[in-house]
């Protein structure tokens, strides 16, 4: 309920400011360009910036005859307003020689026009109370947007942790959101307050001296140069200097400097008042710069790239709104006629869209069958199989629809007996993953009446192969068979590329097999990316991790499964035959660029991302293979690249776990107990830890993992899953 309130309240914050920020975005691109064009000239002399402001007005006096008055503006650009032949003239000097450098910059009619759009829409007081409104709505956006980004990422500690990619608006609308934050809250911050300024509502106090003109001194008198305050304030103070209007010992120079301003006797350079810059005046200085960018060209950068950011976000982000599945659910039949009850905790709506395809499914078996949320738990008279489907959120969570199931369990116990089965979907990329199925089954498992079929079962990423999978073994637990169809999801595939088949290798003792492909469009891809295959019309598509052999060929790792669909498709393609698939980019399990050490842990068919990577270690980086199969038969396919690897230093060392070649069965997990000190040096110096294989053995792996850190590293496992130094792509 608290994630809904914050994502309706950014998204209504939103739509209620998105004209006036676009167009205050759009103004705002064009105006931080301003301040970067009037930096680009070379007005500013650095070395005069120590200079004293007696030794300036000596050096401007010598060439000016009749000068008003100095200034010096945030971009260190020194001018000066003289009269010469009685006509008033203004220009940047070099305060190091008194010599002109050029004319004041005139705002250009572009800038001009873009600062009233962007101030008031052309429409006075209206206008700037519309455009204050929009910045104080930017500044709720953008909270409300880091409570959803730190809600999602798992707390505010994994906020900049990767992003799991579910779709490019997704994906992108978060990691941008992260990086241009900070300048939309300044952004937004100053606009407010700006705005406050001009409407009076914070008054801004002036500077007002009074000088005791019956008090004023004119002897001893002294030259400028030997002034005090003159010799000990350097030019980079000064904000401006106004000359005396006349030789009379009334009129005296008034000095406005960046923390205070002054009158001094132009006799005897005494100071004949002086007061401090109030506070809210420094503040409101501050602001103009925060907000316009003015005198500094990397400020100005950030605040263009910042007001970039906004279209994009909102439209990012109206998009992700719209694409959103809804969890409006109709049923045929109700709560209390159906045997089969199937409830939903979902955040997004991709969990209800495969629960909806299980759903369908029963009822087209003609199984009685009711889909609600978890959040509607009740009393169900004729249920007799319950099914769990849920996502987890942030930090192990339960998502908006299912935060108030555990209590409605144990309000609502069931007056008969039932079965039940968890289903939790997550990604392994976040540290409490699927945490909130197993939470709900703990739950189930308390009841008195309750009786499980199994253990959880996890889905990483979204994996109808996975889903797929539980379907099919659950169906047929209760006597029947079920085939789902997978949703349509938004994936970042790239469109079919033709591939050709230059290499098929087979091991017949355990039915796996390798194809190379060579790819005949140039579709780009990289080992650990994911290979997605439709064997025929109309069927589910099957992923196979690729390992890139060269820049052309990839090598999938198989196992044909005796009624496999797309694994016996996939077997009786032979050299030369071709074959229409598609690359997903599997960004989170690309081989670590900067990482000087590694592990790789896989198991069966597994393996086959690996062999890529392995084969594209030129830098002969360390690297350390372990692999686990049932038998030493298994290996004979995979014998010749790991030789080779060894033989060019691309593989350190390659140690395998058979199963059932001794009595005690070793797997791949015992490795690491035995290997311990070279897992825990990996971690602690930054190399990484790569998983690929079945989702049984990635929790055997992570269980040992978890031990060492918290043993010897004195830090939790997630903390270095948190940094990317561990990736896996287990199904």
């Amino acid at each position: 309920m608290i994630i809904s309130v914050w994502r309706y309240s950014h998204l209504l914050f939103a739509i209620v400011s998105s004209v006036f920020l676009l167009v205050a975005s759009v103004t705002g691109i064009v105006l931080a360009v301003e301040p970067i064009s009037k930096k680009m000239h070379s007005y500013h002399v650095s070395e005069a910036d120590t200079l004293s402001l007696a030794k300036t007005l000596q050096n401007l006096n010598a060439k000016h005859k009749e000068i008003l008055g100095i200034s010096r503006d945030r971009n260190g650009f020194v001018s000066v307003s003289v009269i010469d032949e009685g006509i008033k003239n203004e220009f940047y000097i070099d305060p190091t020689t008194g010599d002109k450098l050029g004319n004041i910059i005139e705002k250009h009619p572009v800038f001009q026009f873009a600062t009233n759009l962007h101030r008031s829409l052309f429409l006075k007081s209206t206008g700037r109370f519309l455009i204050g409104l929009a910045s104080f709505l930017l500044i709720l956006i953008s909270i409300s947007g880091i409570v959803l980004i730190a809600k999602r990422q798992g707390g505010y500690k994994q906020f900049f942790a990767p992003v799991v990619r579910e779709n490019f608006s997704q994906f992108h609308h978060v990691v941008y959101a992260r990086f241009t934050l900070i300048p939309l809250l300044v952004l937004s911050i100053t606009g407010v307050y700006l705005s406050l300024l001009r409407f009076d509502i914070l008054p801004e106090p002036q500077t007002s001296l009074v000088v005791d003109f019956d008090a004023i001194q004119e002897d001893p008198i002294k030259e400028y140069t030997a002034f005090a305050f003159f010799q000990n304030t350097p030019l980079k103070d000064l904000r401006e200097l106004e000359y005396p209007f006349s030789e009379f010992v009334e009129d005296y120079y008034i000095i406005r400097l960046k923390n205070k301003e002054l009158y001094l006797n132009q006799v005897t350079g005494e100071v004949l008042a002086e007061e401090n810059i109030h506070p809210i005046q420094i503040i409101s200085s501050w602001a103009t710069v925060m907000h316009t960018g003015e005198g500094s060209i990397l400020w100005s950068i950030v605040l263009g790239l910042g007001s970039l950011a906004i279209p994009f976000l909102t439209i990012t982000g109206f998009i992700v709104y719209f694409k959103r599945p809804k969890t409006k659910i109709r049923n045929k039949l109700s709560k209390n006629e159906s045997n089969y009850v199937i409830l939903v905790g979902t955040e997004g709506g991709t969990t209800l869209q495969y629960a909806k395809e299980l759903h369908d499914k029963l009822l087209a078996n003609g199984l009685k069958s009711h889909l609600a949320l978890m959040n509607e738990y009740s009393y169900y008279k004729k249920m007799e199989h319950l099914i769990i489907i849920t996502a987890t959120y942030g930090q192990g969570e339960a998502p908006a629809t299912a935060n108030k199931f555990i209590e409605l369990l144990q309000k609502k116990q069931q007056k008969q007996a039932f079965n039940f089965s968890v289903v939790g979907f997550g990604s392994t990329a976040y540290p409490n993953y699927c945490h909130f199925a197993y939470e709900s089954h703990k739950a189930l498992l308390a009841m008195n009446n309750s009786t499980t079929r199994q253990d959880v079962f996890t889905v990483n990423d979204q994996s109808f192969e996975a889903f797929n999978d539980w379907c099919h073994k659950w169906s047929e637990s209760i006597g029947i068979r079920i085939k789902v169809e997978k949703p349509k999801l938004n994936t970042n595939t790239i469109p079919p590329s033709t591939f050709k088949v230059i290499d098929k290798q087979e091991n017949k003792k355990d039915n796996t097999f390798l194809l190379s492909f060579k790819n005949l469009n140039g579709t780009k891809s990289q080992s650990g990316d994911l290979l997605s295959v439709i064997p025929t019309k109309g069927n589910q598509e099957r992923l196979y991790s690729i390992g890139k052999l060269d820049k052309e060929t990839l090598v999938v790792s198989i196992r044909r499964h005796e009624k496999g669909l797309c694994s016996n498709f996939l077997y009786q393609l032979e050299q030369g035959d071709k074959l229409s698939a598609s690359v997903i980019n599997n960004k989170s399990f690309h081989f670590p660029e900067k990482a000087k050490k590694c592990i790789l842990i896989a198991t069966g068919t597994g393996i086959g991302p690996f062999l890529g990577m392995i084969n594209e270690n030129i830098k002969k980086r360390e690297i350390h293979l372990y692999w686990g199969a049932r038998t030493s038969d298994s290996y004979s396919l995979y014998k010749n690249y790991i030789e080779n690897a060894i033989k060019e230093d691309r593989l350190t060392c390659f140690k395998p776990a058979f199963s059932r070649n001794q009595t005690e069965k070793l797997y791949v997990q015992h490795l690491i107990k035995y290997d311990q000190e070279l897992f825990v040096e990996v971690l602690k110096n930054k190399g990484c830890i790569m998983i690929c294989g079945s989702i049984a053995m990635q929790k055997a792996i992570l269980k040992e993992l978890k031990s060492l850190c918290e043993e010897y590293l004195g830090k939790d496992l997630s903390h270095y899953q948190n940094r990317n130094q561990i990736k896996m792509d287990c199904y």
